[in-house]
């Protein structure tokens, strides 16, 4: 009974952010900001694409899908953060935690080949206009959506089972906001040298690939937009990269950043290394959508648009009443 309680632990404990207990009720206020801004603003994104006609074009509805993982990246995490932080909610299921794992490391591994989807997109714009729409046809965009889930599940799947065969003897505490793959593994009783190996092969298989294929897109772009013998046309070309750069930024520096914080700051607090850690999968998410909306006309027109429409709709209500 001993062995197979260890094997199949009733539930983890989440500690929150050790240190900061007292200050744990306003840490959660900007966090809840934060989640409700990137919920409304994904989902008015997901809106305007689905319904504008217009904007039914493979940039934006590799947009969609970036919108609709970001909402299951902060959703995964963010909710089970403010219990804690809130309402002393510190217990997750073994299941729970599985569960939260998989979707934290999978939405992330998604956004990345997404990313890198839209450096696709941009390069074939910029560099084959004239072949974009006999090249992005809609079973090749139907062909990159299935590899990049296929790809994603495939290889974070495996870390589900990793984590199950592992044996939890010990403390069940995990002095983290949330589950993921290295912190939960660490807390087993056995050796944990296959996760170790493979928590560092999967970024170098997926996100680190992704990184080097997507500047090696925007290096043929800029070569292509320097070759353009008009100011004008150049500056409109960048123009339409912008939002894309932005995000990729957004993106990728904090999670390099967290990785080399994790791996050489041993002197950075544990309490400041979680905080940045719920701000890098809290904060992407809420500004994309603010991004794709100032650098994109199109989104900004639809917007606009859609906000005069819900005016005149009140206004009509108010003089019928």
């Amino acid at each position: 009974m001993h062995n197979l309680s260890c094997y199949n632990p009733s539930s983890f404990t989440l500690v929150g952010i050790p240190g900061l207990e007292k200050f744990h009720i306003w840490i959660g206020i900007p966090f809840c900001v934060i989640y409700a801004l990137a919920f409304v603003g994904n989902c008015i994104l997901l809106y305007l694409i689905a319904s504008e006609h217009s904007l039914h074009e493979p940039m934006f509805f590799f947009l969609s899908l970036l919108a609709s993982t970001d909402l299951i990246l902060s959703t995964t995490t963010v909710p089970k953060l403010l219990a804690n932080l809130w309402l002393g909610s510190q217990e997750i299921p073994f299941s729970g935690c599985l569960t939260q794992m998989f979707f934290l490391h999978f939405s992330f591994v998604v956004d990345s080949a997404i990313l890198l989807a839209m450096a696709f997109d941009r390069y074939v714009a910029i560099c084959l206009p004239l072949r974009y729409n006999t090249i992005l046809t809609p079973q090749v965009i139907l062909k990159v959506v299935v590899s990049i889930v296929v790809r994603s599940f495939s290889v974070i799947l495996p870390d589900v089972f990793l984590l199950k065969r592992l044996p939890f003897c010990g403390t069940h505490s995990i002095p983290h906001t949330y589950c993921e793959h290295i912190g939960v593994a660490r807390l087993a009783s056995a050796d944990i040298s296959i996760n170790i190996w493979y928590g560092f092969s999967v970024p170098l298989m997926t996100v680190i690939s992704d990184v080097i294929l997507i500047a090696v897109s925007y290096v043929f772009i800029l070569c292509a937009v320097f070759r353009l013998s008009s100011q004008g046309a150049r500056q409109k070309a960048l123009s339409t990269c912008g939002s894309h750069v932005c995000v990729i930024l957004m993106f990728y520096t904090p999670a390099f950043f967290s990785i080399l914080a994790h791996r050489f700051g041993h002197r950075v607090p544990k309490n400041v290394l979680i905080l940045f850690a719920n701000f890098y999968v809290a904060i992407p998410p809420a500004l994309n959508p603010v991004v794709y909306g100032v650098k994109t006309k199109q989104i900004q027109e639809k917007f606009l648009l859609l906000i005069s429409l819900k005016k005149m709709q009140r206004l009509e209500t108010e003089g019928d009443i």
